[in-house]
């Protein structure tokens, strides 16, 4: 009896897995690239790179992290929200931003001091692609669309059964959206 054929996402991770890395590190970037492909093929991310040098100061970073552009914003800070309320703009009329993702398996234990490791080793907003170099980080109207509220990354938790869950983590405090 012949072997089934591997899945589309087994076939996608065992491709982008790089042959210099070790097992531990293999396990990371796996996790990496199954985030990386629900987030293209899920949720219709672009400009999507999976990174394991900081950008700031160019060492290992703790755990591959991925960057990308999601389809619409994913955060919009309580002072923006105010003024996108002042000037009657909506949040579909506001350029998405690039944003950091830290792939992570729901039998992980994260600790302040793992956060904080992450967040020390990298930027407030990731870098663009090459072929992205015209990529802005821009805003639309009157001073909306500006990153704001310091640093963030979007925690993916993958589960066992695959499925991944989205939370956006601050570094320190923000304060609470207006409803």
């Amino acid at each position: 009896m012949e072997n089934p054929r591997p899945s589309a996402l087994t076939s996608y991770i065992e491709a982008s897995k790089p042959t210099d890395v070790l097992a531990q590190e293999s396990h990371h970037h796996a996790l990496a690239a199954q985030v990386l492909h629900n987030l293209q093929y899920q949720h219709d991310w672009s400009q999507l790179q999976i990174h394991t040098q900081s950008p700031e100061s160019g060492k290992t970073l703790p755990k591959p992290l991925v960057s990308g552009l999601p389809p619409q914003r994913i955060y919009v800070h309580p002072d923006e929200q105010i003024e996108m309320l002042k000037l009657n703009v909506q949040e579909k009329d506001v350029a998405s931003e690039r944003e950091w993702v830290l792939p992570t398996h729901l039998r992980e234990t994260w600790s302040l001091r793992r956060f904080a490791e992450v967040f020390d080793a990298i930027n407030q907003v990731p870098p663009a692609l090459d072929h992205a170099a015209g990529e802005k980080h821009y805003t639309r109207r009157g001073g909306i669309g500006s990153r704001r509220g310091g640093q963030r990354v979007l925690l993916a938790t993958v589960g066992d059964d695959s499925t991944v869950v989205y939370y956006i983590v601050h570094d320190g405090i923000v304060k609470p959206r207006q409803n």
